[in-house]
């Protein structure tokens, strides 16, 4: 970790020394060192900087939360990927991370047939007590851990969808078996903390921040897809256009649709 420690100093002043070492460590993590990065020791940081490790250990927690540094443990603390922007539209996982020029692959965690819940009964237009498709699926790119799908299914729009390789892209297959393109979604997002299992899989610890997708997603105003998604907070943000009202169409100016 090159760092010129006659031109970043921490000091006695009105700016505590904790936020110091914070800025000094940001300017090198984001001005000299590529991603995935170790970075010393909180020992060697205290001697280097003449602080106590209590001040490191403050300065690194903020630049974790921030997402510019990532602790492995047992390993050490590196810096970061960095983070993928969630476009909102429509586009299967499989074809998203293929046009960021990344290796996609899916795991199939589990598919059943189901009650499902009352939210989603309501979503999907099912009567209480008809069954849909549980199906839940790992999604990984580069051999990463990134997704975590739990998602229901329109049983009688999808019959046989245990049969279908949901190893691979769904809405792909959905398209070619089904004639089914969906054409429409409705997404709600949240943050969520990891619970045990989730983390489990995506190989994160629990408690770890995720971002929460549900959409549900339909074909000619039929509802087919209520799908959730728990992704890496480490590994992706949402970017969104936002633009004033036109007063005069009376439409709001927001880009997008879902994932």
């Amino acid at each position: 970790m090159g760092i010129d420690t006659g031109a970043d100093r921490v000091a006695d002043g009105p700016t505590p020394k904790h936020a110091q070492l914070r800025e000094i460590l940001r300017r090198t993590i984001e001005g000299e060192l590529p991603p995935g990065s170790p970075i010393p020791s909180e020992r060697e940081l205290a001697e280097r900087y003449d602080v106590s490790r209590l001040t490191v250990r403050s300065a690194i927690g903020k630049l974790v939360d921030e997402g510019l540094l990532t602790r492995a443990r047992g390993k050490g603390t590196f810096t970061a990927t960095k983070r993928m922007d969630l476009q909102l539209y429509l586009m299967s996982f499989t074809d998203d991370m293929r046009r960021r020029g990344l290796m996609p692959t899916t795991e199939l965690l589990g598919i059943t047939r189901e009650i499902p819940p009352t939210p989603t009964l309501s979503a999907l237009g099912l009567p209480e007590g008809e069954c849909a498709y549980r199906l839940r699926r790992l999604r990984r790119a580069d051999g990463v851990p990134l997704a975590v799908e739990r998602g229901w299914y329109h049983a009688s729009r999808v019959a046989g969808m245990p049969e279908l390789d949901l190893t691979q892209s769904l809405y792909a297959q959905l398209a070619a078996t089904y004639g089914i393109r969906l054409d429409h979604a409705r997404q709600t997002v949240w943050a969520e903390s990891a619970d045990a299992e989730t983390a489990r899989l995506l190989g994160i610890r629990t408690g770890s921040s995720l971002l929460v997708f549900r959409r549900v997603s339909s074909m000619r105003g039929e509802p087919v897809e209520d799908m959730t998604s728990w992704y890496r907070g480490d590994h992706y943000q949402v970017t969104m256009q936002l633009d004033r009202n036109d007063p005069d169409s009376g439409r709001p100016a927001q880009h997008g649709g879902t994932r």
